[in-house]
Order: C-alpha cells, then structure tokens, then sequence
C-alpha cells in the first residue's frame, strides 16, 4: 500500500531533478523543463496531502493549476521558438541580453 511517504518522496526527487536540471544546464528549453518538472512535483505533494487529509479543494486547485501551466507552456515555447529564429541559438550563454 502506497503511503504519503511514498508520494512526497516522489515529489522530493522531482523537484531534486529538476532542480538540477535549472542549475547546471545552460539549454533554455532544458531549463524550461526542468522548471515544469518542478511545478508538478509541487502538484504531487499537493494532490497526495488533499488526497490522505479527504479533502477536495486541494486536488481541484491542481487541476486549475495544471490549465495554468499548460498555457505558460505554449506562451514560453513561443517565445523560445521566436528567440531560436532570431538568433539562431537557445543557449542561456549567448541569450544575456534583449538587445538585437
């Protein structure tokens, strides 16, 4: 049987993973996973804590939760698309400024 334990070590690696990912990598669209990866092991923790307390409110914040990530995703991919046609590049190196 699966404990709260089990779930919020789950959340803790995902969030250690993508900790990592956000400090050592310098690719923006790694970066950019990384930084969702984050976001849904904060959700994990969040559905496994309303989930072992019986309540609702928790799981339905995740859900609009999740409909707010889905939109930063297209509106941040975008801008990383149109940053990779400007300047031919998604490394975090070369994109230090907003200057053309």
């Amino acid at each position: 049987m699966l404990t709260l334990n089990h779930f919020l070590f789950v959340s803790g690696l995902l969030f250690a993973i993508g900790m990592t990912g956000v400090v050592l990598r310098r690719n923006a669209l790694v970066m950019f996973m990384s930084l969702e990866m984050i976001l849904n092991s904060a959700n994990l923790a969040m559905v496994a804590f309303s989930h072992y307390n019986h309540r609702v409110e928790g799981q339905l914040f995740v859900f609009f939760l999740i409909a707010i990530a889905a939109s930063e995703v297209a509106v941040g991919l975008a801008i990383l698309v149109a940053l990779a046609r400007l300047r031919k590049t998604i490394s975090v190196d070369d994109l230090v400024s907003m200057k053309r």
